[in-house]
This record gives C-alpha cells, sequence and structure tokens, in this order.
C-alpha cells in the first residue's frame, strides 16, 4: 500500500503544494484507488495533479466522518469531469450511515455541503456500521467501540437522532471511523480526526484484524487542546502499545505531539510525504 498526503494543515516538501486545516489522502492498494476524506476544498485536486496523480483511476471515496473539513471538497470532486470523467457512478462512496447526517454547532452547519439524495445519483453509497473489507487487506473498521473512559466525553455540536428521527441530539461523533491495513509486519491505521477516540480505535482495528501489532497511525488523533486526563490516559496507552511509529497530524496540537514523542517514535507529516507499506 502508498499513502500520498494530498492535504494536511502542514506542508513540508518545498514544491509550492497548498495546505489547508483538513486532510485527505490518495491511497493506491492492489487494484484499489481510494481518496480517504477531501478536505475543505479543490487543494485536494491541486495538489494531485501537481504531484503527476491520476485521480481518474479512484473506485472509492472514503469518509472518515461527516464534518466540513473532511467533506467540502465533494462539491469539488463532483463538478470536476476532467479529472473524474463522465461516470462518477463507478465510484464507490463508503462512509459511516450518520455521516450524512445535519451538523450544526451554535448555528453554524459544520456537516456535509452536499444531500445525500444528490450524493446517490452521483456515485455508488455503500453506508456500514459494521466492518467493510475493500480487500482482504485494507478495511472501513464502521463504528467504533467506545471502551476508553478518558476519550470522546464531549459532544460536539448537534446532529440528527436518526434516519427518521429529526431531532437534533448531542453529537458524540458515532460516525467517526478509519481504516486498517494488514501488513506481514502488524497494522497501518489510518484515521481523519479520532472523534472516536484514537485509543478505541486502535483497539477497534486489532479486534477486526485479529492483530496486536501496531505497524504505523497516520491521522488526526484529536488531541487538541486535551484535557489533561485525555492527554495522560492516551499516553500511557501509546507507552504500552509501542507501536512501531506514529504520524500524527490534522487535529493533533504541537504540545500534544511533543508529549507523544516522549512515549513513541513520532514522524512529522505534510502535504506531499509519500508512506509505503508492504
Amino acid at each position: 500500500m502508498k499513502l500520498t498526503v494530498l492535504v494536511d494543515n502542514n506542508t513540508l516538501i518545498d514544491k509550492n503544494y497548498y495546505g489547508e486545516p483538513a486532510l485527505s489522502f490518495y491511497i493506491e492498494e492492489g487494484h484499489n484507488r481510494i481518496l480517504f476524506d477531501v478536505g475543505y476544498s479543490d487543494i485536494f485536486l491541486q495538489n494531485a495533479s501537481k504531484m503527476g496523480l491520476n485521480l481518474r483511476e479512484v473506485n472509492y471515496v472514503v469518509l472518515s466522518h461527516g464534518h466540513l473539513d473532511h467533506t467540502w471538497g465533494l462539491s469539488s470532486l463532483l463538478g470536476t469531469a476532467n479529472y473524474f470523467g463522465p461516470s462518477k457512478k463507478d465510484i464507490t462512496l463508503l462512509a459511516h450511515p450518520a455521516a450524512f447526517f445535519p451538523k450544526e454547532d451554535n448555528g453554524e452547519e459544520i456537516g456535509m455541503a452536499i444531500s445525500p439524495e444528490v450524493l446517490k445519483r452521483a456515485f455508488h453509497v455503500q453506508t456500514s456500521k459494521t466492518p467493510y473489507w475493500i480487500s482482504n487487506r485494507l478495511v472501513f473498521l464502521g463504528e467504533i467501540e467506545r471502551t476508553h473512559s478518558f476519550e470522546n466525553r464531549k459532544p460536539l455540536g448537534k446532529t440528527k437522532a436518526g434516519v427518521e428521527d429529526d431531532r437534533m441530539v448531542d453529537d458524540y461523533l458515532l460516525d467517526d471511523s478509519a481504516l486498517a491495513y494488514k501488513t506481514d509486519e502488524g497494522i497501518v491505521i489510518i484515521t481523519g480526526c479520532s472523534h472516536s477516540g484514537i485509543c478505541n480505535i486502535i483497539d477497534t482495528a486489532k479486534s477486526v484484524c485479529k492483530d496486536n501489532r501496531i505497524l504505523d497511525i497516520i491521522g488526526g488523533f484529536h488531541l487538541l487542546n486535551p484535557s489533561e486526563e485525555a492527554l495522560q490516559g492516551t499516553l500511557d496507552f501509546f507507552q504500552k502499545l509501542s507501536p512501531v511509529k506514529v504520524h500524527a497530524c490534522h487535529c493533533t496540537d504541537l504540545n500534544s505531539k511533543i508529549a507523544l514523542s516522549k512515549v513513541a517514535n513520532l514522524i512529522e507529516v505534510g502535504v506531499g510525504c509519500v508512506y509505503q507499506y508492504d
């Protein structure tokens, strides 16, 4: 598997790439070509073009969750026929079903900008609360089991209560998920924001993949000015976990990265970085 960072808060490689407080990865795995999240805007398309990546080959768009900094790029994707050709129906859009629910915070819309009805006309939409295997080595984890008391304690805004229930309720981001890739050396976990808890995600990946070895974790850890309890719980977990390497980015603040670097092999991430796993 090869993973290229299309969008992140940081740009580390001097090739005039664009960055924004969002996330998008391009993943090549076997015959699959996957966009994992699509950022805020069209810069994932612009950066891909500068990198010489052929996005016409994309057959999966996987959404980690329904927030705007991971989904608003869908508008640019839908309007870019020169990248994706006339038939996007060949592309599977994969997400937790609640990713398509309205989301708001203090009266502002923070969810998807495109309705599920429009997306269903453009893509083959596949939703799953349970693990969904894209290939025999790459899996969408579905709904993450919440077991660590120090994670996901507070809601972030409001969301719809259910498919047939339009009440707006506290949003604990049940739609937040991740990918896991099985290698001979252990699991590679690919996250968006980890609202469900990075430790919860890791435990779910280990259970689904039936492997306790963690080769790498790349993505946002949702450690933005975390409470002392949340940060210390995460540090204790990672020290015991002992992953081979960690690529924390996007929604992971500097103090949290510094703290993580003391208990794990933390490597900086930015737009243009490429990682390969056998």
